[in-house]
Formats: structure tokens, sequence, C-alpha cells
């Protein structure tokens, strides 16, 4: 069911959002994840729904203070320009009240799910509370729907199915057109720190596009399968072998896989570390790469910028660093220029996005870097399975 299909008016909507957001002294330094919410509020509180909306917030251990979602429920009460009650709870008699007093069209915020263990254990127990609030349930946290926690999977279950929200049918409808007919070449930029998040998003795509671009990171362990040395850049040893494997099924696929041929290196891995520029693929034996060099960024920006559909996930170096940065600017850029389709999979590259001010010139950037993953994996996600009532 669709949410403009979904008969709302006077009944209880329950609407699990995203508003993990980041905090400092009380004061929200990134909103996005709640003025994207803001579309889907809006049309259930125009088909008249009884709002009841809720969201997880960090990792607290109990009921720290610092982890309210206060702060949340004024920020959006102004985006919404209309008052928005915050619950002392997520669950128990008082919330309940307070659930039934709400009136159509009327919004309440429920105190932050993960103060009970059982929003994260999918405790029966817990989602029977919160079943006791809901006669519907919507979900627009694409960012939570790989958990199948209580309020993601569980409660839907148990209300026999749900409907996506306006953002997370966004994000369902990107994922599938760039997953099963993208516009030619389909290009995949991937980086980041750890092979290991990557392969099975590696191993998923090498079938589905024409050139796989590799950074960050990762980069070392693929250049290590190919017989380059890399000094003393992080190489994940154990997935070398995997690496090869993948490089293998490129080439027979007819693949392009493009890896660094230069660096941005240094002596250890610090902010203010000397950088020296690696005219070579090969790093010296006393020297990290943490960027790409060049001569990679001018290969790879032409890359992406001629591409039909081009998804990044994962920054081609330590871009918090400014001396090492440059890569993962000029693949944003390129990102930027490209007259194709541009997907940012959520997470650091997101962040990377926003941080160069390009977020606004591509065609989507997620808001879930972990569940953009498990799609780019081939996966389905517990929380959009579980709006067809099943787990």
């Amino acid at each position: 069911m669709t949410l403009h299909e979904l008969d709302a008016r006077g009944k209880r909507v329950f609407l699990r959002v995203d508003f993990n957001v980041p905090l400092e002294d009380g004061r929200i330094t990134d909103d996005v994840r709640i003025r994207e919410a803001v579309p889907t509020i809006k049309l259930l509180r125009e088909k008249g729904a009884r709002l009841v909306v809720a969201s997880h917030l960090g990792r607290p251990k109990g009921k720290t203070p610092e982890f309210s979602l206060k702060p949340v429920a004024a920020h959006l009460g102004k985006l919404l320009a209309s008052p928005v009650k915050l619950a002392p709870d997520c669950v128990g008699p008082e919330v309940e009240k307070l659930v039934e007093a709400l009136k159509p069209g009327e919004v309440l915020l429920l105190e932050n799910l993960r103060y009970h263990a059982g929003e994260e254990k999918n405790d029966p127990a817990f989602v029977a509370q919160l079943k006791r609030l809901s006669d519907l349930f919507v979900n627009d946290a694409f960012g939570a729907s790989h958990r199948a926690h209580a309020s993601v999977a569980g409660l839907p279950i148990a209300l026999g199915g749900g409907a996506a929200g306006l953002l997370v049918q966004k994000e369902i409808d990107c994922f599938r057109e760039v997953l099963e007919s993208p516009k030619r070449p389909f290009v995949a930029v991937l980086g980041g720190a750890k092979v290991a998040d990557k392969i099975p998003v590696v191993t998923n795509l090498v079938s589905k596009v024409n050139a796989l671009v590799i950074g960050g990171g990762m980069a070392f362990t693929f250049l290590k399968a190919r017989g380059v040395a890399v000094g003393v850049s992080k190489v994940e040893e154990a997935l070398v072998g995997t690496a090869k494997e993948i490089l293998a099924k490129a080439r027979q696929q007819g693949v392009e896989v493009m890896l660094p041929s230069d660096h941005v290196a240094a002596r250890e891995f610090k902010e203010d570390a000397e950088p020296y520029a690696v005219t070579t693929p090969e790093i010296g034996d006393e020297l990290m790469g943490l960027d790409i060099g060049g001569e990679t960024r001018r290969r790879y920006a032409s890359r992406v910028e001629t591409a039909g559909t081009v998804v990044w996930n994962g920054p081609m170096g330590v871009f918090e660093w400014p001396a090492f940065s440059e890569g993962t600017r000029e693949v944003a850029q390129a990102m930027a220029r490209c007259k194709g389709v541009t997907v940012v999979g959520g997470g650091d590259s997101a962040a990377a996005i926003a941080k160069f001010g390009l977020a606004n010139r591509v065609s989507h950037v997620s808001t879930g870097g972990g569940a953009s993953l498990e799609l780019l994996e081939g996966k389905v996600l517990p929380g959009l399975k579980a709006l067809e009532g099943r787990g």
C-alpha cells in the first residue's frame, strides 16, 4: 500500500522516522533527517491522522537526558509551524492517554525508543506495548530499515503490514532504478577504509556495472591483489584472495576496474602529517597512502562525469583532513558535473558531498548509509519486508 492510498482519517498512525541527528550541547547541528520527514508528516496531517511519531537517538544506556528527543520536538514544531508535544516515554499508560487524547492532524513525538532494551531486541512484549498506540503503521525511517528492531520490523508485522513514507518510497524507487534499469555506462565508485564493509557490494555490483572505480583505504587490498607494493598502507590480508577473485570475475565479464595509479601519502596517520606526492602505483616501504593522486583524480573524474548512472559509496581518502581531501572533492565535483543519474549512498559520502557544498547538484543523496549499502548488496531490508506483514 502506498501512503496516498492509506485511509488515515481519525486513525492513530504510528510513524517511524529517523531523527537520529547530531547534537552538540543540546543543539541540532544537522537537521536533514528531520526536514526529509516533513513531507510525510504534512501529508498524514492533511489526511486527518492522529500522528504518533517515533525515533531512536544515539545509543543510550538507560534513560539518559543527553539522548532525549526534546530538542527534536522543538525543531520539528518550528518546521511544521505547529507545536509538537514530546511524550515522557515511548510506551506505558501515560503515553497511551496522550495518544488517545490526540485530535486529527495533531502530532505527538514519543521519547527515544532506545531508552528501552526491547527496541533493539525486537522483544514481543515491547512490540505489544507499541501496538497499543497504533492503528496503522508508516515507515519513513530509511536509515533504520536495515535493522530488525521492534518499531521497524516487529510492529508492522504485528499490525499486518504498513505503508512506506514519502522518503522511504523515494529511496526505494531510486535504488530500484539504479540496480534494475540503469542508464549506461553504469559506474560504481567505492571507497572508505575497510574492504570487509564493501566486499558484498562489490560482489553484487560486478555483474551489473560497466566500471568499478575503487579508492580510499580499500584500494590497497586490491592493489596488493594485483601484486603492487603499497608500503605501510592499510591492507586486509585475509581478503587479498577475495580481491583477486573479484578482479578475475570482472575481467571475465568485461567490467573495467580502476585502481589508483598515484597517491598522496604520509609517514604517519595524522592530520598534520607532511603529504608526499607518489607518482607511481607503488608506495615506498615507509609511506602510507591517504588519498588518491592527481593523475588518478583526473582518470576517475573523467569516468564519473561521462557516466549514464553513478553510484558513489565511500570517500577516496581521509577527506576530513585538508591535505588528504582533494581526491574526494574531485570525485564529488565530477558527480555534480555528470549529466546522468547520480546517487550518493549515505554515510561518509553524504557527509563529504555536503561538506563540499554539492549535495543539491546530484540526483539523490541517501539518508541511510547502512541501509543503502545493504540494498547495493542485493539484500531485502527487514523494515521494508515488514511492510508486507511478513518477517
